[in-house]
């Protein structure tokens, strides 16, 4: 009867020792008050004279005595809870700076630079749960592939589309960041991230990639810069009248620039020179970077007073009904 149920004044239900009391008290009042007739004998009454209403006599003080019992359980405000969590989430806005220049077609990273840093944006994609993410792909020039979104299989599907010839060939970091930084500058999420891939120097553009690097701070973003590439040449295809011929290629990475621009955001530089590195440093920022959870638990109540209450208030009617009609006492 009282599994998983909680009382809101547990201290009323000390009054329930009364009820034991009354019925001591009515015991021994009863046995002083009880009216008498004296007859000269027994044997003008037939033996073991026992009705209905004889039988039932106690039965109004026993209803009293529940219905107080009732009363006092409904005054102590029985409850049923109910248990939970609510998980809040901190956002984190993420924009993914993806160069997509000739170069990324290099093939010191299977099957290229350009398939593998997909293949690991794509992995990391699958691990967030709430943070919105956007894809800027640059060369020449920078384009938003797609703006800052949680539908992840929309932007896994347009980053599966990126190739490399989509935009005229160059590197333009500067523009690149200034790309991420309009996608992230309205944005009131409380950690704003800009994570830049590229494997070359900047050669284009109209931007500064440093004056983009001190705009991104000045709004709060973040910039975790990659490089990605071999040390030494890398082997890179070239078109001829004979078909595909590999070319081995010096890897340029103007490292000092891409370090500049991350410190003075308060991110981080790293390299890449083959597939599991370039894998590691993403693990590495999305532990760096995963949403904070917030756990609250919460409890929800049920009064369960008023069964209580209308068990009493019918009791109390059938007992005011008996001492009014089958069970009245004359005086």
């Amino acid at each position: 009867m009282f599994h998983n149920i909680v009382f809101a004044y547990p201290w009323v239900l000390y009054f329930l020792i009364l009820i034991p009391l009354i019925g001591v008290w009515y015991y021994f009042r009863g046995k002083r008050n009880t009216s008498s007739i004296i007859y000269s004998s027994f044997k003008l009454f037939p033996e073991n004279v026992s009705t209905l209403r004889t039988k039932l006599v106690h039965l109004p003080i026993i209803l009293r005595l529940i219905v107080l019992a009732l009363l006092i359980i409904a005054l102590a405000r029985p409850q049923n809870f109910t248990s939970g969590t609510n998980i809040n989430t901190e956002g984190i806005d993420i924009a993914m700076v993806l160069d997509i220049s000739g170069s990324m077609l290099a093939e010191d990273f299977k099957p290229n630079r350009l398939e593998a840093a997909k293949k690991v944006i794509d992995e990391f994609i699958q691990g967030r749960i709430s943070d919105r993410i956007g894809l800027v792909i640059f060369s020449r020039d920078a384009f938003t592939q797609c703006p800052l979104t949680i539908d992840y299989a929309v932007l896994r599907n347009l980053l599966k589309d990126i190739r490399s010839g989509m935009l005229q060939d160059g590197t333009a970091i500067g523009n690149a960041i200034a790309n991420g930084v309009n996608r992230l500058k309205d944005s009131d999420a409380k950690s704003k991230v800009i994570i830049l891939l590229t494997d070359g120097v900047n050669n284009a553009g109209e931007v500064d990639p440093l004056s983009a690097a001190e705009i991104a701070r000045t709004f709060g973003i973040r910039i975790y810069a990659i490089g990605v590439g071999t040390r030494g040449e890398a082997p890179y295809p070239v078109q001829t009248p004979f078909g595909i011929r590999y070319q081995m290629m010096p890897v340029e990475i103007d490292e000092t620039l891409l370090k500049q621009i991350s410190e003075r955001t308060g991110g981080e530089y790293y390299r890449a020179t083959n597939n599991r590195a370039l894998k590691e440093i993403y693990d590495r920022i999305d532990k760096m970077e995963k949403s904070k959870i917030e756990v609250t638990s919460y409890r929800s109540a049920q009064e369960l007073y008023f069964n209580w209450l209308a068990a009493a208030f019918i009791l109390l009617l059938v007992e005011a009904g008996l001492s009014k009609t089958f069970l009245r006492k004359l005086p």
